[in-house]
């Protein structure tokens, strides 16, 4: 059997209401409309399966090689708890319009109503129009009564939290916490491989036919948590050539790496795959007995959990997401 390797795979492109056309400057999204507002680089959710573009498996979708190599693919541990389901779902977005206002059901809620999982997720905004912002979480404590009444007179705006959003800002949306991502922002989205979404208001919002987009009010009161968070951005000083976390929960863990020279790693301590998500930049995976693998802004990468060692070698100065499930 071939020895795995770093694996990139087809972006599946989806138009949305809100959507743009910045999506196709990055690699393999050429194709994309005006209207594209997400771009899903890796993803075993429902029918979106994802298809390897590179290398001597080029061709196979992920839940077909995660079959066939397990834990060497996943890690043995996140295999024994996900088993052919890639537990993540990466994507980029595009909001060139601002999006519904909704929130996810947490995996209690999600598996009662729907046996599937719930909704952590997190975003790292990659570009950001002047004064953009974006709603986390509401502005105050409140009641469910008191967030109904809200609601029920049409003043939900008046109880969101508006914050603004610049190139570099991570914001971590634990399931529970209403959310929105405003006009002129470019990001990249890490989460729980779930597409359950409840949405609360559209800004009244019509679709492509004319009629007012479905809203899941009901099911969002038993979803939403109702606590003030006063600071919602995940604050974190990158470090050059350094790898600096910046987001640790029980679905995910991320880390942000800004170099400008050969960075070397080791995951000998932990039993799962990486992402990499290239945010800024070009840099080359290599890994010894294999030839490189090249990333560039926009493009995502999928090292698996057997590869143990590597280096990342920026081509110029680059910023890069790292993901993994850490036990």
């Amino acid at each position: 059997m071939n020895k795995l390797y770093p694996l990139k795979f087809t972006p599946i492109l989806k138009d949305k209401i809100w959507g743009g056309s910045k999506l196709r400057n990055f690699p393999g999204k050429e194709k994309a409309s005006e209207k594209c507002g997400e771009s899903w680089e890796i993803s075993t959710v429902g029918n979106n399966i994802s298809v390897v573009s590179n290398g001597f498996l080029k061709g196979n979708d992920l839940q077909e090689l995660i079959e066939v190599y397990m834990g060497d693919i996943l890690g043995d541990k996140v295999f024994d708890d996900y088993g052919i389901e890639f537990p993540l779902l990466i994507k980029f977005i595009e909001a060139k319009d601002v999006l519904s206002v909704q929130v996810h059901p947490d995996d209690e809620l999600a598996f009662q109503r729907h046996n599937t999982r719930g909704k952590t997720e997190m975003w790292y905004i990659i570009d950001a129009e002047h004064d953009a912002k974006l709603i986390s979480g509401f502005n105050k404590e409140l009641s469910q009564e008191e967030y109904l009444n809200y609601l029920n007179s049409g003043r939900l705006k008046e109880i969101l939290n508006y914050v603004s959003a610049v190139a570099g800002d991570i914001f971590f949306i634990p399931a529970g916490r209403v959310h929105a991502t405003g006009a002129g922002i470019l990001l990249a989205e890490i989460q729980q491989a779930s597409d359950i979404t409840y949405r609360i208001y559209d800004w009244d919002r019509k679709d492509e036919k004319g009629n007012p987009r479905e809203l899941h009010t009901k099911s969002a009161v038993d979803a939403l948590d109702f606590t003030y968070h006063p600071e919602v951005k995940s604050l974190y000083s990158g470090k050059l050539n350094q790898t600096v976390e910046v987001v640790d929960n029980k679905y995910f863990t991320t880390n942000i790496i800004q170099l400008n020279t050969v960075v070397e790693k080791n995951f000998n301590f932990i039993d799962s795959f990486v992402v990499y998500i290239c945010t800024e930049g070009e840099v080359s995976l290599e890994i010894e007995g294999l030839q490189s693998t090249v990333i560039k802004k926009g493009e995502t990468v999928l090292v698996p959990a057997m590869i143990k060692q590597l280096l990342i070698n920026p081509v110029v100065k680059s910023s890069l997401l790292e993901v993994y499930i850490k036990y």
